[in-house]
């Protein structure tokens, strides 16, 4: 899944170029690109289908050359994740009905590739047995308000398979003093956002818990036409897999996760994951020269260099014509930053046209 903005990374994020085609991490690879290669390990490179919105299908292609017609699926408007879903299993109907389907978000950070392509394939392969729906979660360590809990049985679901667990419920994006009250029990896992079923299970799913997505997007394939996704799309009801369907389910279980995770939902959570000096400064991409700078995260063009004298607990970060330098835990603040800039060059640009046309 392909299609968010990532407006919360603004300024090197805009709806243009949103955060799964940058490279946020520093790696010299974008977020989609990583992921991509990721599942390579997992399964044939053609068996790898990617659903964004319709505007970034030719820089999906960019990013990943080579690709098959029906392995870039362009949605006409975004209705998270419950309908994206269901048309990339249209698709893959077509092309084997008994597949299995594993769907992951594009733009998440996973550190230790060789352990989550070993437990994605230990999902699969339950999924394959027994009809059901496994999903892949992680022990937080903070409680996150912006992340799905999963509560889970503490008895393993299968002898010989302790990190297997039955799934109790799914809450999404709880309160911060609930989000802790959870971590407290030990009993609940952040949802990374993994499923893993086989294309039978997940079309009985959906035609149990969300029969009007399943009626009109199981009609779709790789040939329908852009008016007919469109169509489609425009009568579709706006919900995610999350409440739509997991939610209700009944037949879940739940992979303790052996790697690490972070959504990287925003800079907070890049500063979490990225690799501090000894003054807890994290230097993601550029050129930097500290001094008397602490706790402060740096996130530059790679040609271009910065000079700070004595930050403490910033983001600093810059495309090729914006800096933002703001202090960390302003997350909400973002949003503003990026509509003041925005209206400031829409009324320059009208400022030059009447000049013009006088």
């Amino acid at each position: 899944m392909a299609g968010g903005f990532g407006s919360r990374f603004w300024p090197i994020c805009r709806d243009s170029s949103p955060k799964q085609f940058i490279d946020i991490l520093g790696n010299g690879r974008s977020m989609l690109q990583t992921t991509f290669a990721r599942f390579e390990q997992v399964c044939p490179r053609e068996n790898i289908i990617i659903v964004t919105h319709r505007m970034y299908v030719e820089q999906v292609r960019e990013q990943i050359p080579g690709l098959k017609p029906y392995q870039v699926l362009g949605e006409p408007t975004r209705r998270n994740t419950a309908p994206c879903v269901a048309y990339a299993a249209a698709v893959i109907g077509e092309l084997n009905p008994k597949a299995n389907i594993i769907v992951t978000p594009s733009d998440h950070a996973i550190f230790g590739e060789d352990d989550f392509v070993h437990d994605v394939d230990q999902a699969a392969k339950v999924a394959a047995k027994g009809g059901c729906i496994v999903t892949v979660g992680v022990r937080p360590t903070t409680p996150n308000a912006q992340y799905g809990y999963i509560q889970f049985s503490e008895e393993p679901a299968a002898e010989g398979a302790q990190n297997l667990h039955r799934v109790i419920t799914f809450t999404e994006k709880p309160p911060v003093e609930m989000a802790r009250q959870f971590i407290a029990t030990g009993e609940f896992f952040w949802n990374t956002g993994v499923y893993v079923w086989s294309l039978a299970t997940l079309r009985n799913a959906y035609e149990r818990y969300l029969p009007g997505v399943a009626k009109s997007f199981f009609e779709l394939g790789a040939a329908s036409t852009p008016a007919e996704v469109e169509e489609v799309y425009s009568l579709s009801e706006s919900i995610s897999v999350d409440f739509g369907i997991m939610e209700h389910a009944e037949d879940v279980y739940v992979l303790e996760a052996s790697f690490g995770w972070s959504d990287i939902e925003s800079w907070e959570s890049l500063y979490d994951t990225a690799r501090l000096d000894a003054s807890g400064n994290g230097v993601v991409t550029g050129r930097a020269f500290l001094y008397d700078v602490k706790n402060t995260l740096v996130h530059v063009p790679q040609d271009r260099t910065v000079v700070l004298q004595g930050l403490e607990g910033y983001v600093v970060a810059a495309d090729e014509d914006t800096i933002l330098v703001c202090p960390r835990g302003y997350e909400d603040r973002i949003a503003k930053f990026a509509s003041d800039v925005e209206l400031f060059n829409l009324k320059e640009q009208d400022k030059k046209k009447n000049t013009t046309n006088n």
